[in-house]
């Protein structure tokens, strides 16, 4: 099959050219868009989170020798995370390319946290598929970059580097509220705030409560700490 001028250009993003292009189709089409002729890309997605925790176990293994499990869990947690995959994709503007159902186009899916890290995981199964494992790390080496390199020795959830701060400094645990919901029920938007017991708080966005509550914390505990 011929791949659409924008696909083209998505291959010379990511730089690699597919053998099989209905890899790449498949990659890149939502659950929204699927038909009885048409693969969705979930069971692309399944395969290329493996791929994708394969490559950073072997990537920070090599380049910190001496690392315990106990460091190596959170950085590792930290590259494969879907957080991490959405902003991979935002990058290289895989949102742009994405074939969603109409719902799903109307309610901002192109640029959804969830589906976008879904997407990116199923890209690289493509290309493994395409072409073997050592294009895919390839892929995902250079599209990470500096991110294995610079990824925080202790790469913990925001949520519970906020609550080690708060009892570090003998207070009660940080309270999280839904501030609001908006959006139609198959993709709400949620609001959150955290509330630490001295008073301090912040409040965050996303597309579920868990993502929310993680970028309050994170938001509160980079302000706490700079000050």
């Amino acid at each position: 099959m011929k791949l659409s001028a924008e696909l083209k250009a998505f291959e010379g993003r990511i730089e690699h050219k597919f053998n099989d292009p209905e890899l790449l189709v498949r990659a890149v089409t939502h659950s929204s868009k699927s038909s009885p002729t048409r693969q969705d890309n979930q069971r692309l997605e399944f395969l290329g989170d493996r791929v994708l925790g394969l490559v950073m176990s072997e990537a920070l293994l090599e380049r910190d020798r001496a690392a315990s499990e106990g460091l190596l869990a959170p950085r590792f947690n930290a590259l494969v995370r879907k957080e991490a995959c959405a902003d991979v994709a935002k990058e290289i503007d895989l949102g742009a390319v994405l074939k969603l159902g109409r719902s799903e186009m109307m309610s901002g899916g192109r640029r959804k946290q969830a589906l976008l890290g879904d997407a990116m995981e199923a890209v690289i199964a493509a290309v493994y598929l395409d072409a073997g494992f050592e294009a895919a790390k390839a892929l995902v080496l250079r599209l990470w970059g500096n991110r294995v390199d610079s990824v925080e020795s202790d790469a913990r959830d925001p949520k519970t580097a906020l609550q080690e701060w708060a009892q570090a400094r003998k207070q009660t645990p940080p309270n999280y509220t839904e501030v609001s919901r908006s959006g139609p029920d198959h993709a709400p938007v949620f609001t959150i705030k955290v509330t630490l017991q001295s008073g301090e708080t912040e409040e965050a966005t996303a597309a579920s409560k868990r993502l929310a509550q993680q970028a309050a914390a994170k938001t509160l505990l980079d302000r706490l700490t700079q000050q």
